[in-house]
């Protein structure tokens, strides 16, 4: 089906500012959908979780229909979602309950593809218990997963930590593979689909991923984290948490009181993604929807790439595999990024420098840390922000 993005755009009031977003990577633009259902929430009856009274009803419901919007987006159920204040803290907080488990000769297999988010917990959980931190590798010539590296993953492996697609290059690694691999040795996988779930509805058990986080604000819901897995596996995790507190999976793992209009939020922007796309189920909708919604940021992405093929050898491309997102990674060859981003911020195009969080992947390919500029698609982008970007790094570059 055509994805209207005209349509689409009339729905964010910030785009009303004239800034063409290509920091989407960073966290998109908030729909009003979304606004319209942090504030009813939050201003209409609201009390803690119950059944006596509609502010009870309220608050139940609101976590009820989180879950089940998660759940649709990647292909989970509802008892298995878990709501966190990042992406970053609850992969914290897992790696520390794991860790639990783990003793010296153990190993955990960590990604140079990877936000450090997904890194830096696990090799610090290993250092912790005296575990070994084993690496999956890119190959920095096609900007893909080598996968000779599978070969880090042994018997003595206890988890295999990897993103489904790659923030920095837009890389999305066959993890699939690496999660069969990992599968036949005992091991956990745990995916890192904040990225990935921008651009695609992931699918958590064809990637094959035990635990799986995502962070709503990267696709125009409120600044929160979701995990994802089986409630059976919830259920031998055992977490610290609040004697009095509940110890009901998913319950156990969320600390204190839920920000219940955040929730409302979550699920409002999973129902926007939704209405975009066809079939008889949410899940399918959104399927399709990210169907829809690739096919246009695709075609976006080759005219950038094209335009970026014009300038020659004053940048160069280092987003390069096979299979990613409609996100790239340029560095340039006579000018500082930052001087790049300054240039075209003062045009209101918005277009990052930075470290992103990437560090790994900078290392691997042999870049200083911020050394380029990324550029991050939306659904909400259109030709006019394409022209813009094309146009002022033509103007920059000289």
């Amino acid at each position: 089906m055509a994805f209207d993005v005209a349509a689409f755009r009339a729905g964010f009031p910030s785009l009303e500012s004239g800034i063409a977003h290509f920091d989407n990577p960073g966290g998109t633009q908030t729909p009003r959908v979304v606004g319209e259902a942090i504030a009813r929430t939050l201003t209409g009856p609201l009390s803690q979780r119950g059944a006596a009274t509609i502010s009870q009803r309220n608050a139940e419901d609101t976590v009820v229909g989180f879950r089940s919007a998660i759940a649709d987006l990647v292909g989970g159920v509802p008892e298995g979602v878990v709501h966190g204040r990042s992406a970053t803290a609850l992969t914290y907080d897992v790696s520390r309950t794991l860790s639990r488990t783990w003793s010296p000769g153990d190993e955990v297999v960590v990604c140079e593809l990877d936000h450090d988010s997904n890194v830096r917990p696990w090799i610090q959980a290993a250092e912790r218990v005296g575990a070994t931190v084993r690496w999956l590798r890119l190959d920095p010539a096609t900007g893909e997963l080598d996968l000779s590296s599978l070969e880090a993953i042994t018997d003595r492996t206890r988890l295999v930590a990897m993103t489904a697609a790659s923030n920095l290059l837009g890389t999305r690694p066959p993890v699939a593979t690496v999660a069969a691999r990992a599968h036949e040795v005992g091991a956990l996988v745990h995916v890192d689909a904040v990225h990935h779930a921008a651009h695609a509805a992931p699918d958590i058990d064809a990637m094959g991923a035990d635990l799986l986080v995502c962070s709503p604000y990267k696709f125009f819901g409120p600044h929160c984290g979701a995990l994802v897995a089986d409630p059976a596996l919830l259920e031998t995790l055992r977490p610290d948490k609040l004697l009095p507190s509940s110890d009901a999976v998913p319950e156990r793992f969320e600390l204190g009181t839920l920000p219940y209009e955040l929730l409302a939020g979550v699920a409002a922007a999973v129902d926007l993604i939704a209405s975009v796309g066809a079939g008889s189920t949410r899940r399918e909708r959104l399927v399709s929807a990210a169907s829809a919604i690739a096919d246009h940021e695709l075609r976006l992405r080759l005219r950038i790439e094209e335009g970026l093929a014009a300038l020659g050898e004053r940048l160069t491309l280092h987003s390069r595999a096979a299979d990613r997102t409609s996100t790239l990674f340029l560095t340039l060859r006579d000018h500082l990024p930052v001087d790049a981003y300054e240039a075209l911020a003062k045009r209101d195009v918005l277009v990052p420098a930075g470290t992103f969080y990437a560090v790994e992947t900078f290392r691997a390919l042999g870049l200083p840390v911020d050394s380029g500029l990324r550029i991050g698609l939306a659904a909400y982008t259109d030709d006019s922000d394409v022209d813009r970007l094309l146009e002022g790094l033509s103007d920059f570059l000289g």
